[in-house]
């Protein structure tokens, strides 16, 4: 994938080929196979990143990402162009992931209770030759624990967060994915931004440096803890872009904002990629229901 941001493939920006959808749509409901991977692939990467900022969990994410489009390919047929494909398959995506009540990862954390957990964690400095040769696992639980913080929001204040300050959705294509108007997607992104503010701010050392709670002193502790695993990382891997080379503005931009850091903290993250991406398309194109719609 590239990080170009002039990416027609990347359906946030406003050069997105909703044309090129609108044709891979009518040639998988004519039976093309090859066609329905190829819809399946443009907005796999957008639907798993989703799914995994929603869960923290990879196993489900990976789920809800071949449940999502099984959905959606099922119900292709009824698909009308009066509104771009995109915004049909993410309107879905979000209700799959409101009304979902099986997936534990998807249920809110307590804020006051995820960091009094991370408080009681042993703070352990590290040394010159440490930082250098645990940086990849410094990242981790970086990623790891800020993508925690946003499983304390409710379900929907954090796809809203999700939407508009990780994926940097315009208020008014926000407001249509999730079926809220335009105020209040505004407003519910308010909120989530303050929620998250208040408790990093009186927390988190990322936020406030005058906080002790700094991942590199508390990284020693999770690789003795087995939570995170140096041979084996779970989020600092895989990837070729950070969420905010995605985004409609120039990453590089001037932070000197507390919101702004906040925002920065979680662009951040990597894009990521799912490990069974290819398994996800065949698992999902060779579903028996998805054969008799489509005939592919």
């Amino acid at each position: 994938m590239s990080a170009d941001k002039h990416n027609t493939n990347n359906p946030f920006q406003n050069n997105y080929s909703d044309q090129a959808d609108e044709l891979l749509v009518q040639a998988a409901i004519a039976g093309d196979k090859n066609a329905l991977q190829n819809l399946i692939l443009r907005h796999q990467v957008f639907v798993y990143n989703l799914a995994l900022k929603m869960t923290k969990d990879k196993s489900d994410a990976e789920d809800l990402t071949q449940e999502v489009f099984i959905k959606a390919i099922t119900a292709l047929s009824k698909f009308e162009s009066k509104s771009k494909f995109r915004t049909w398959l993410y309107r879905i995506t979000v209700n799959h992931f409101l009304n979902d009540s099986r997936k534990k990862s998807l249920h809110p954390l307590d804020f006051e209770n995820y960091f009094n957990e991370l408080d009681n964690v042993p703070v352990n400095d590290l040394n010159e030759q440490e930082k250098v040769e645990m940086a990849d696992s410094v990242e981790e639980l970086r990623i790891r624990c800020t993508s925690g913080m946003l499983l304390c929001l409710d379900k929907k204040q954090r796809l809203i967060y999700i939407l508009g300050d990780l994926f940097e959705v315009g208020h008014r294509m926000g407001a249509e994915i999730v079926g809220i108007s335009s105020a209040n997607f505004r407003i519910s992104l308010m909120r989530a931004r303050n929620d998250l503010q208040n408790w990093m701010t009186k927390r988190c050392g990322l936020l406030n440096p005058e906080n002790p709670c700094r991942c590199s002193k508390k990284t020693k502790a999770f690789i003795e803890l087995g939570i995170v695993n140096p041979k084996d990382l779970q989020f600092n891997i895989r990837y070729k872009m950070k969420i905010a080379e995605l985004s409609r503005k120039n990453a590089d931009n001037i932070v000197n904002t507390v919101e702004a850091i906040q925002k920065k903290i979680f662009q951040s993250h990597p894009l990521q990629e799912p490990a069974n991406a290819n398994k996800i398309v065949d698992e999902v194109v060779n579903n028996d229901l998805i054969k008799m719609v489509l005939s592919v």
